[in-house]
């Protein structure tokens, strides 16, 4: 990953941090080409047609500002098992055995493709979440439709 996409992504992550800590969960967009430009939805979780929706607009304005690297973040749980990750939502419930909050992240840079990772987080007794480093994931990743980022990707490249 170049020094632009992550600089980008820090930028994000850090915006969403923010966010998790007022108790919000958005996804959060950053789309880098004639100028930086954010977007974010607070219905992003709800389902994969709502998601998708929100990737399909953010792909029309990479477009209209061309583009050249992108970042989409969003908070899930995760659960870890030998065959693969598992997420969900996010919610106010707490977290059952092996459940791990994290926020997913994907970046993409037209010159060094994409990039898959998270940042995982636990929280104190009073609810604070304390974060992690980001990650990159580097075992071999095969994005399906549930994937955050997938619908993006799909229509930029």
């Amino acid at each position: 990953m170049n020094d632009q996409v992550t600089a980008l992504l820090f930028d994000v992550v850090a915006r969403l941090q923010q966010s998790i800590q007022a108790r919000d969960c958005p996804a959060i967009a950053a789309l880098a080409g004639d100028r930086v430009l954010y977007l974010s939805d607070y219905d992003y979780l709800r389902d994969d047609v709502t998601a998708a929706a929100f990737e399909t607009r953010a792909a029309a304005k990479a477009v209209e500002i061309d583009a050249r690297r992108w970042v989409l973040a969003v908070p899930q749980v995760w659960v870890i098992t030998r065959d693969g990750v598992l997420t969900r939502a996010v919610s106010n419930h707490p977290l059952r055995e092996g459940e791990q909050e994290a926020i997913t992240w994907m970046a993409y840079d037209r010159s060094d493709g994409v990039d898959y990772g998270r940042v995982p987080y636990a929280r104190r007794p009073s609810g604070e979440p304390v974060f992690g480093e980001p990650e990159v994931i580097t075992v071999g990743v095969r994005p399906d439709v549930h994937m955050p980022g997938y619908t993006l990707l799909r229509a930029l490249t």
